[in-house]
């Protein structure tokens, strides 16, 4: 059961105000939500996804590959509130307008300059630009068609990256929240985006992406 949970935080609680500070910290929170995991990549394996919200109040959304257990959250750290995305996910239609929300990590690989080959293939290692601006406008329209979104309406708005306590050895990336109306395509591409986000930082609140019927 995926599931979307909204957290209102509390701005106030010692472990709120340093999961804010911290982004890795804040990661760390979350997948206490998830059962245990392990292998190579156990956000994934959790279906891990989140994102800050803006509003008055200091807000998480949070989806999970499963119910999670609220009761692993510190004390006070905010009023939470579970909704099961199944039947979202069962009314998806070719042909059906959505409204979506998504912030990402628009990037471009690029091999000019970058003399480094990929130990298997060979290949030049692309090096990674961030986008931003008209750039990474084209880079969601670009990106949604691929995940069976037609949009119709585009706007972006750069928010900032979430803090780390250890800024400088901490990858770096620029977000972008886009908002608007799409059409849907391609319900399985699509349903393959939802559950497993899209784009890069996905650990650092980017890949989420929410729909609404409009």
């Amino acid at each position: 059961m995926t599931s979307l949970t909204r957290i209102v935080l509390d701005p106030h609680d010692t472990a709120v105000r340093a999961d804010l500070a911290d982004v890795d910290s804040l990661h760390k929170t979350l997948m206490r939500l998830t059962p245990d995991h392990t292998g190579p990549t156990p956000r994934a394996a959790a279906g891990l996804l989140f994102r800050t919200e803006p509003g008055p109040d200091p807000t998480l959304l949070v989806q999970t590959a499963h119910a999670p257990d609220l009761t692993a959250l510190p004390t006070s750290y905010g009023t939470a509130q579970t909704l099961d995305l199944t039947p979202l996910l069962n009314s998806l239609a070719p042909g059906r307008t959505m409204r979506y929300r998504i912030t990402a990590a628009p990037t471009i690989a690029r091999s000019a300059g970058n003399p480094t080959r990929h130990p298997v293939t060979g290949k030049r290692r692309g090096k990674i630009t961030h986008l931003t601006g008209d750039d990474a406008l084209a880079w969601w329209q670009r990106r949604a068609t691929a995940i069976g979104l037609e949009p119709f309406t585009i706007s972006g708005l750069p928010r900032p990256f979430p803090r780390t306590r250890y800024a400088r050895s901490a990858p770096y990336f620029t977000l972008t929240q886009f908002d608007g109306l799409a059409r849907i395509t391609d319900t399985g591409l699509l349903t393959h985006a939802l559950t497993n986000g899209v784009g890069r930082a996905k650990s650092y609140g980017a890949g989420l992406l929410s729909l609404a019927p409009v």
